[in-house]
């Protein structure tokens, strides 16, 4: 009795390959079906547009929602408050830098009117 141990790639090959030639039947079928397919009347696509941006602006707003739920129940509070002091304390940080170039610069700024001043 023979036997035969296949090679694991022409296994795969011979798996795969009645599955790419359904895939390759049907995008045949559909740019076929894309190109026999009449053009819309102005009127509807006017009509469809303002739905598909009616329905857009719905996906994000549920996006939206949805991403609130995930940041509400997948998030620990925990993180979420040492994030909240992290992000405070280089803003505080910012806020610091900002105050000493604003002052140094009304400090130039005097300075300045002074020497013009005295010329």
């Amino acid at each position: 009795m023979l036997s035969m141990n296949p090679d694991p790639q022409w296994v795969a090959a011979a798996v795969e390959t009645p599955f790419m030639a359904v895939l390759a039947w049907m995008l045949h079928n559909l740019r076929r079906s894309i190109a026999q397919s009449p053009p819309f009347p102005p009127e509807r696509e006017a009509h469809d547009a303002a739905q598909h941006q009616a329905a857009l602006e719905r996906t994000r707003d549920d996006l939206a929602a949805f991403k609130l739920e995930v940041a509400r129940t997948y998030v620990p509070l925990s993180l979420i408050r040492d994030v909240d002091g992290r992000l405070t304390a280089h803003l505080i940080r910012i806020e610091q830098k900002l105050d000493e170039a604003t002052r140094a610069a009304h400090s130039t700024a005097a300075q300045m009117r002074v020497l013009a001043e005295d010329r």
